[in-house]
């Protein structure tokens, strides 16, 4: 996640069976035939800048996207007409399930910073998933983890206070670096504060003040958008014993 990275165009051109996020992007046990079927469909296009546009909210339907490398977010119109920030999306992740039942996008995705993103037709892949079951299971588990994600956003938002919602954040995205193989305790921020507090419903003000405040207690170093998590065990801690909370209130009710 490193801003200074330079993205060359024969970088991204990397074919499926070797790429670094196989194991995350594709089901285990696909033959190499079958990877090279599915990598035949599989559009790799020039590399996005920050800003620039996946789709947009109301656009039809017709691929789905996987960052290789960068990352991007999805965000919904506000009913005050702003955005409200849906998710941050890392390499490895697919974009764009949610548009499958109605055929059009109800949200936008936009580049957070330099990225390479893989593009994979829709139709094409339904094609591909009919005589290939390990597929057809894999977008079975895709459309599972999306669920999982909205039901992991409503817990976040649920949380008592601030403080559980920004370590629960930081927590989060330690754990996803740190399965792509990135340092999980070192890292650049690609959004902003502005978007962090928008995705965690807090201020602005709110998320500089806990990232100052986790700072003097010794839980991370921050320059500006560079993020030190120095005691990552500590905010653990906090998260779950903000989900402990969580149970006990269950079992009392």
């Amino acid at each position: 996640m490193n801003p200074h990275k330079v993205i060359s165009f024969e970088t991204i051109r990397v074919v499926c069976k070797n790429c670094t996020l196989a194991t995350l992007c594709l089901p285990m046990g696909l033959t190499p035939e079958d990877t090279e079927r599915l990598d035949m469909i599989v559009k790799r296009n020039r590399p996005l800048h920050r800003g620039d546009y996946l789709f947009r909210s109301g656009e039809r339907f017709r691929s789905l996207y996987v960052v290789k490398t960068g990352s991007v977010k999805t965000y919904a119109p506000s009913e005050e007409g702003g955005e409200q920030v849906l998710g941050f999306h890392l390499p490895g992740e697919i974009i764009g399930l949610d548009a499958i039942e109605k055929d059009h996008h109800i949200c936008s995705a936009r580049v957070l910073e330099t990225s390479a993103i893989c593009e994979i037709p829709f139709t094409r892949l339904e094609e591909l998933t009919c005589c290939i079951p390990s597929l057809q299971h894999q977008m079975y588990r895709l459309l599972s983890k999306e669920i999982g994600h909205d039901t992991d956003m409503l817990l976040l938002l649920g949380k008592r206070n601030a403080e559980e919602r920004l370590a629960t954040f930081l927590v989060s995205l330690s754990r996803r670096l740190q399965r792509r193989g990135l340092s999980p305790n070192d890292f650049y921020l690609s959004m902003s504060r502005h978007e962090i507090g928008n995705y965690l419903g807090l201020a602005v003000e709110t998320v500089s003040r806990i990232f100052t405040r986790f700072q003097d207690e010794g839980l991370l170093q921050v320059d500006r958008k560079h993020v030190q998590l120095t005691d990552l065990a500590a905010l653990e801690a906090i998260v779950k014993g903000s989900q402990a909370e969580g149970d006990d209130r269950q079992h009392s009710s």
